[in-house]
């Protein structure tokens, strides 16, 4: 990569997940154009702009592991890739190669930010079938139960909070979104259950250091 790329490049998200919980890994794999992730795997998240830097960024992280990517996104401002694979080393060694190609370390992420979060409790029908109507890859959100809603940004720290969430409490993975400006979770089951995925969310969230 050339000299000046790396001077311009904004690593909005650079986030490994050390073990990929089942319905995060399920929902995931439901949008994945490459290999499927799968329960169990590690995975690095990375989002960055321009979004055209991806490639360069992914044909680094190819050549320099063993790991898989579910796809690589160009979107109008940003560029998301994802690496998975089953051996932590294999995403470890992918997530220094995109480092190394890109002239950066991982403190030179931007330190995500909660932009809201609400627990509606006892949710009604009526609004239960609109929530379920716009989510088509993870479970559906049943009347009477209680709904966590959460949006970060960068959007692509939201896959650590969604994978915190569900390997904290028992509770449904109803959707997630970690492309575009904000990242947004859905998650859902009984009151005292939603509060501790929400804490774990939270926690997984501030925890994450880099640049404001």
């Amino acid at each position: 990569m050339e000299e000046a790329k790396k001077e311009n490049l904004n690593l909005r998200t650079f986030i490994i997940v050390d073990n990929m919980q089942p319905q995060y890994a399920a929902v995931t794999g439901t949008v994945s154009k490459g290999d499927i992730p799968l329960a169990g795997m590690s995975e690095l998240y990375l989002e960055l702009a321009p979004g055209s830097g991806v490639y360069d960024l992914l044909n680094a992280a190819l050549k320099s592991s063993n790991a898989k990517p579910a796809f690589q996104i160009v979107e109008r401002e940003y560029g998301e890739i994802e690496l998975h694979s089953f051996s932590p080393e294999d995403v470890k060694q992918a997530g220094e190669a995109v480092l190394n190609a890109c002239g950066l370390t991982v403190l030179d992420r931007m330190k995500p930010a909660i932009v809201s979060e609400q627990i509606i409790s006892n949710t009604d029908a009526y609004q239960a079938q609109l929530i379920n109507r716009d989510s088509r890859h993870g479970s559906i959100l049943v009347p009477g139960e209680t709904l966590f809603i959460m949006e970060v940004e960068p959007a692509a720290y939201i896959s650590i909070a969604v994978n915190e969430a569900e390997k904290n409490a028992d509770i449904k993975v109803v959707t997630f979104d970690p492309v575009g400006r904000f990242g947004r979770m859905y998650i859902s089951g009984s009151e005292s259950e939603v509060r501790s995925a929400r804490d774990a969310a939270i926690a997984a969230i501030t925890g994450v250091e880099g640049r404001t």
